[in-house]
């Protein structure tokens, strides 16, 4: 088993139970002590656990927990730009395409540049900065009103109001959680409110979610997985998540980081 499945499964548990025994990994990976243990470094080096005696914990928050930007603009950059450079291949010249607030498609705006002639629709007060000084004359920039949250998304009636007016080719949606069942979701209520809309007005949803993403849920729901015409993530995502999220959405893409080479390679 590769280094990055072996982390997965250990993510995975300790996001089940809430805490993992390095005893109980060594038994069940059938591995030595010293590599979980550098599993464990490595996950918790990501934020992913908290090491503790023994063992490690979960540190995915409580479904109503939100981060603020900064905070989150941190958490798996390499993984986001990965997905961004990918997911700007969907972008074609003089299309309409919808920004949700979040730091990947916050990192998406930065990889739009020399793509001509959009218009682009945003509640983010980060990601229409970026765009704003890209400086690029052909491209319009639409900035909805509303009520500033922790993670500077605009949400709120005001918000909703504009996005239903509108009709996109392509809305690129970045999301707190995935899951079966719950499918993306996000902790703070006006923001699923918000992105709701906006999922509504595009032809095409393509969200955008990092591997650690997966298994992750917040209060509310933004949209059900099988919405999703494209799915662009990383990949350290498990064998198992992509098979249920290939069963679910239109399509999977898989952004290959430099990180998880070294990873397997080691």
């Amino acid at each position: 088993m590769l280094a990055r499945q072996r982390q997965a499964v250990i993510l995975e548990e300790a996001r089940r139970t809430g805490a993992v025994r390095v005893s109980d990994l060594v038994a069940r990976l059938g591995v030595s002590d010293m590599t979980v243990r550098r599993d464990l470094d490595v996950l918790a080096g990501r934020g992913l656990v908290e090491k503790v005696y023994g063992g490690a914990t979960s540190l995915v928050g409580k479904s109503t927990d939100e981060p603020g930007f900064e905070a989150k603009s941190v958490r798996q950059r390499a993984q986001k730009e990965a997905i961004a450079e990918l997911a700007a291949t969907l972008v074609k010249p003089g299309t309409a395409i919808g920004l949700s607030a979040g730091t990947t498609t916050w990192t998406l705006a930065h990889a739009l540049d020399g793509v001509e002639g959009l218009t682009i629709v945003t509640n983010s007060i980060q990601v229409a900065d970026v765009l704003r000084n890209a400086g690029q004359p052909d491209r319009t920039v639409v900035l909805t009103g509303g009520v500033r949250t922790p993670s500077d998304a605009l949400v709120g009636p005001v918000a909703v109001q504009s996005l239903r007016t509108l009709h996109l080719d392509l809305v690129f949606l970045g999301v707190h959680g995935m899951a079966v069942g719950p499918g993306f979701t996000t902790p703070n209520l006006t923001e699923s409110e918000t992105d709701r809309a906006l999922v509504e007005a595009g032809r095409r949803l393509v969200v955008l979610a990092d591997h650690t993403k997966w298994g992750t849920v917040g209060i509310s729901t933004i949209a059900d997985l099988e919405e999703a015409q494209v799915v662009v993530t990383d990949d350290g995502l498990d064998d198992r998540a992509r098979e249920d999220l290939a069963e679910r959405v239109g399509e999977l893409m898989i952004a290959e980081t430099a990180e998880n080479l070294e990873a397997e390679e080691a």
